[in-house]
């Protein structure tokens, strides 16, 4: 099983970009896809992006495509999720997962679980 520790996390205003990063360990990286999942203060924790073990798959939330980008190294057993364009609506603590399975979009898929950074847009 993978361990994952998620970081980058902080305070930015509407409109700017941050770069969160979930480093993970273990010698097998580059077989689990990882996805980013986000949770805001009395929500459900929902689907952001995914990428699979290569690389060279990715799926994005209908809410944030055209403004976040994931993308992995897996010399670096690293996966980031570019943000760009933030608004308020994107805080959230924001969750690194990693799974055996392609690219799935429910929680319920991954199984193993970062501890999670904050994320905060200001208005």
């Amino acid at each position: 099983q993978v361990q994952l520790v998620e970081s980058g996390g902080g305070l930015v205003q509407a409109g700017d970009s941050l770069r969160v990063s979930c480093a993970a360990s273990g010698r097998t990286f580059s077989s689990y896809a990882i996805g980013w999942f986000r949770q805001a203060p009395g929500k459900e924790r929902e689907f952001v992006a995914a990428i699979s073990g290569s690389g060279i798959t990715t799926y994005y939330a209908d809410s944030v495509k055209g403004r976040f980008t994931i993308s992995r190294d897996n010399a670096k057993n690293t996966v980031y999720l570019q943000m760009n364009s933030l608004k308020p609506e994107d805080t959230a603590v924001y969750y690194c997962a990693a799974t055996t399975i392609f690219l799935p979009t429910m929680s319920g898929q991954y199984n193993s679980w970062g501890q999670g950074t904050q994320v905060t847009v200001s208005s």
